[in-house]
């Protein structure tokens, strides 16, 4: 993959798991212009495209994406810690993706997820993290008790003005740290931008990810005394074309819609997807936006 041109040029490695990945030096933050002057907006959608995923759980399971290991490098390095040995509070669980990636790391993890469903999922994978039925606008947790409070691919189904205190809330003094990622389709890509700009065109719940890219200002915002810091990686998975379009199903505003609806759009994208390619493996490029705060001291 062609490495970017940044002030401090990443060095590109290579994770066991077979993955491509290199990391981008600190960006600063920038917008798209898809959020509102407060970000609160763009930040916030509705529960309702939150809890669907409820009815694709298994398909999430099996069809999302993971995290490259230099995700967690560079948690490392913002954070200042070690993940191994830290009380880590993964909001947003999911079906456990990251979770399961974080306990590997040696964190002691405990996982926090609304859905039932999606809960489900996760207890059956990882049967021995413990897991509270809650959301991170308000968590049942102590105060000042985990070292490093984490969302991926979540903290977007988030209020801020409540979620943000709530994750300092729980974190202890000085070193504690909330950390919120998200892998976007790589907007380098050119076959990646034209498959969000055909699914921007059919699909009434579509939402842009610009709160990947605000979420430093979002949080400035709402605390002037913290600093944020901002990273972008990019990494690639290859996968079946199968394994794609279950992925791309399994988005909130596919499983708002239901699998009759979404059949007809899923379909095209095999049809446009099969020209590019033939072979039926497709290359998926991310690009994987952190947002690391640490504990105002």
């Amino acid at each position: 993959m062609t490495q970017r041109n940044t002030p401090h040029p990443p060095h590109p490695t290579r994770p066991a798991d077979g993955t491509s990945v290199h990391g981008a030096a600190p960006h600063p933050d920038r917008t798209d212009g898809s959020s509102s002057p407060h970000g609160v907006a763009a930040a916030t959608t509705s529960r309702t495209h939150a809890l669907a995923f409820d009815s694709v759980a298994s398909q999430y399971a099996a069809a999302r994406p993971g995290y490259p290991a230099a995700l967690y490098d560079t948690l490392e390095e913002l954070t200042g810690r070690p993940l191994k040995g830290s009380l880590v509070v993964d909001v947003g669980a999911g079906t456990g993706i990251a979770t399961r990636a974080l306990r590997d790391r040696g964190a002691r993890i405990v996982a926090v997820e609304p859905g039932h469903a999606m809960a489900d999922e996760l207890r059956r994978a990882l049967p021995g993290v413990p897991l509270l039925r809650a959301a991170g606008d308000a968590l049942p947790l102590a105060d000042g008790t985990a070292d490093l409070v984490t969302y991926a691919q979540a903290w977007h189904w988030t209020d801020p003005a409540r979620s943000v205190p709530e994750a300092f809330r729980v974190l202890a003094r000085p070193h504690g740290a909330l950390a919120l990622w998200w892998n976007v389709p790589d907007p380098d890509m050119a076959w990646t931008r034209a498959q969000e700009a055909r699914l921007a065109d059919r699909l009434p719940g579509y939402h842009a990810h610009g709160v990947t890219t605000e979420a430093a200002r979002i949080i400035r915002g709402l605390d002037p005394g913290l600093a944020p810091v901002y990273r972008r990686l990019h990494w690639t998975r290859r996968v079946s074309l199968d394994t794609h379009l279950a992925n791309l199903g399994s988005r909130s505003y596919f499983a708002a819609i239901g699998r009759e609806a979404a059949a007809p759009v899923l379909a095209d994208e095999r049809g446009r997807l099969l020209e590019l390619f033939p072979d039926e493996t497709v290359e998926e490029a991310y690009a994987l936006d952190l947002t690391v705060t640490l504990h105002a001291s």
